[in-house]
């Protein structure tokens, strides 16, 4: 894992090494590996493709047996398609301020390609506040070969927005919605509330604000 790191500047310090503290069955990451290890790559194009689909399916089987909670970190690869699809990121900066696992991003460059851009024509800028789900968005996307600015560390991005003078393009998102337990009531005096102070007890408005 130090020497995948090593290899890929996007990963460094994001792989998670202490296998020895999870609950597996002894042998099991071994058989995974072998397992992955019988998938024909042809190319390097191809196989980041192939591999990626593969780490969508992983997360997609983890989101539906984790059931509500699942939904912190992944958004349905059919929803966030219709969202790329009525936004149609063609080129320039896209953001998503609780990029989860960054299937966004993903659509997103698929949706550039498949119009006829180039993957350099779209930059990816992304924050997400859980340690494990701001690894996993990490890994998503060197695998799939992409770089993305997903800030210097996992943050809370009312409390420690890692892009605050940044503008964007676009802003691709699907926030936690209704949380209640946001921390409203320490950002009484936020810049970003332009429209007035959201609701203590509920975010909605919040993250609208901080988009806008």
């Amino acid at each position: 894992l130090v020497a995948i790191e090593n290899e890929n500047q996007t990963l460094r310090g994001k792989l998670d090494k202490r296998f020895g503290a999870a609950q597996l069955e002894p042998g099991r990451m071994g058989e995974l590996v072998d397992l992955i290890s019988t998938i024909g790559f042809v190319d390097d194009q191809r196989s980041g493709d192939v591999l990626g689909e593969v780490y969508e399916y992983f997360l997609g089987q983890f989101a539906s047996a984790e059931g509500k909670k699942g939904g912190q970190f992944y958004t349905p690869a059919h929803v966030v398609k219709t969202l790329v699809a009525v936004l149609a990121p063609h080129k320039g900066r896209i953001y998503d301020p609780c990029c989860g696992s960054g299937g966004m991003f993903v659509q997103s460059e698929k949706f550039i390609q498949a119009h006829g851009g180039k993957r350099d024509d779209a930059s990816i800028y992304g924050q997400e506040s859980n340690p494990t789900t701001w690894r996993l968005a990490a890994m998503n996307l060197a695998i799939r070969g992409f770089a993305a600015d997903l800030g210097q560390e996992p943050a809370d991005t009312f409390a420690r927005d890692q892009f605050p003078d940044q503008k964007f393009d676009y802003i691709l998102a699907n926030p936690p919605f209704n949380i209640s337990d946001w921390g409203g009531e320490n950002y009484e005096s936020d810049p970003r509330w332009l429209y007035g102070r959201p609701p203590v007890g509920n975010a909605n408005y919040a993250w609208l604000q901080h988009m806008l």
